[in-house]
């Protein structure tokens, strides 16, 4: 069974509060991203580095040219999403990615956030993080999936970092690490195997306390939440407990009728026959993508890689499908946000190395089963949001994770809930993770 995954600008408060920290990963020593980011194992120790970004021009005009000279399919037979992404929709994105986008606005945003690397496991982490200025802020790593990168998660800086501004409390403070799984955006691109959920999950908690914290939590959706899942299994001192918006709650029995297509069972709950019928259309209909990447991601890689029209279809398909935007993401993330996901994966070429987390995460990320979710010892929490894949069931949810300490159900938003809902993401955290805390 194959894996799968799975702007607004920051406030100008939180802008003066890190303004000194961005002006110092400013001076830094500038980071080339080409040749591309390999780690040597050893090579840097266990230093952490200040990372600036500018992206050389040649290679953000060469992507302007490729759009624009992208020789295009006829139109779909169909009056529906029914044969994939429908050519209107994806070319009104890249007429504007071609004529009107700017990849340097981003740039700028990220440069005024702390972002370090740091070698882990032979492989160089990009990261940010961020510290509140509230005291007994609480440690936690958000982790991304695909096709989302770390900017899934910048609209949540501020509400997490900086309560008291966003109508919380200071006792809600966070500190933030985001860090960019290896292979994807500023990471290096690991050149060996083995860098699947468990690998991470043991650097994440290297990362951390390389950092200095001595207890955090994690947080993840998608290929984050696989990740959080890996890291309650093997509970490092420290981790207080994780929380998931993607959780894997399929109970063994019903795992096979859902690949199969089969009918859907009687003495199901309305809410089971709910996420039992979304996740059999799921694996029946819209699941060819992460076949392929958990099979073949080198031969699919080479289509990505040459062609960012390509790249775009085949992650933007996946924005309609699971943002809560009823199949128009734009309702919830503006075009330049959706772009600026995609042309990340493009600019660092990482469309094949992100597709090998596929290949390397071989399994059925909701099966609890799977998942081995019962070996969880640290308290868990989850957030049902309307949008997701499934809407995991609570009977599933508790049955599967022993060590259940919150589950709620959101009123709005999708796969991408930081992403999407960044104030409502951060009130999940912070009622999630509220008993966890510990005064100094």
């Amino acid at each position: 069974m194959f894996s799968i995954p799975s702007s607004e600008t920051i406030n100008h408060q939180r802008r003066r509060l890190l303004g000194s920290a961005a002006l110092a990963a400013a001076t830094a020593s500038v980071f080339s991203l080409l040749p591309p980011l390999v780690a040597k194992a050893g090579e840097n120790g266990s230093q952490v580095r200040p990372f600036h970004l500018h992206l050389p021009e040649q290679d953000v005009a060469d992507l302007r040219r490729r759009v624009q000279a992208t020789r295009w399919p006829d139109r779909e037979t169909v009056r529906d999403p029914s044969q994939g992404l429908q050519l209107a929709q994806l070319q009104a994105l890249v007429g504007y990615w071609g004529s009107g986008y700017d990849w340097r606005k981003l740039e700028a945003r990220l440069n005024a956030l702390p972002q370090f690397v740091t070698a882990i496991d032979g492989v160089e982490i990009h990261f940010i993080h961020v510290r509140s200025a509230h005291p007994d802020a609480l440690p936690v790593i958000l982790t991304h999936g695909w096709p989302g990168s770390i900017l899934e998660f910048l609209k949540t800086i501020g509400p997490l970092t900086d309560p008291t501004a966003f109508g919380g409390r200071a006792e809600d403070a966070f500190d933030v690490v985001i860090p960019s799984i290896p292979g994807y955006g500023f990471s290096s691109r690991p050149t060996d195997t083995g860098w699947g959920p468990e690998r991470v999950g043991r650097a994440w908690d290297v990362l951390m306390k390389r950092l200095g914290y001595t207890h955090y939590v994690s947080q993840g959706g998608d290929h984050g939440s696989v990740i959080s899942d890996a890291m309650g299994r093997q509970a490092p001192s420290g981790l207080l407990g994780i929380h998931l918006t993607m959780p894997a709650t399929v109970p063994g029995d019903l795992v096979g009728a859902i690949n199969s297509g089969a009918p859907t069972p009687a003495g199901l709950l309305p809410d089971e026959r709910t996420a039992f019928e979304s996740l059999s259309q799921f694996f029946g209909r819209n699941a060819a993508y992460g076949a392929m990447m958990v099979t073949r991601p080198q031969t699919i890689g080479y289509a990505l890689t040459d062609s960012p029209v390509g790249l775009a279809a085949w992650t933007y398909d996946k924005i309609v499908q699971w943002t809560d935007s009823d199949g128009i993401p734009e309702k919830v993330l503006s075009r330049d946000e959706i772009l600026d996901d995609i042309s990340l994966y493009w600019l660092t070429n990482t469309a094949a190395s992100s597709g090998r987390f596929y290949w390397e995460n071989n399994n059925n990320n909701f099966s609890a089963q799977a998942q081995k979710t019962r070996q969880i010892t640290v308290p868990v929490a989850v957030s049902v949001f309307p949008g997701e894949i499934y809407r995991a069931p609570r009977t599933w949810t508790e049955q599967a994770y022993p060590t259940l300490a919150y589950f709620n159900k959101v009123a709005k938003g999708g796969h991408f809930a930081a992403w999407e809902q960044p104030l409502l993401f951060t009130a999940e955290l912070r009622a999630a993770f509220g008993p966890l805390r510990r005064p100094s």
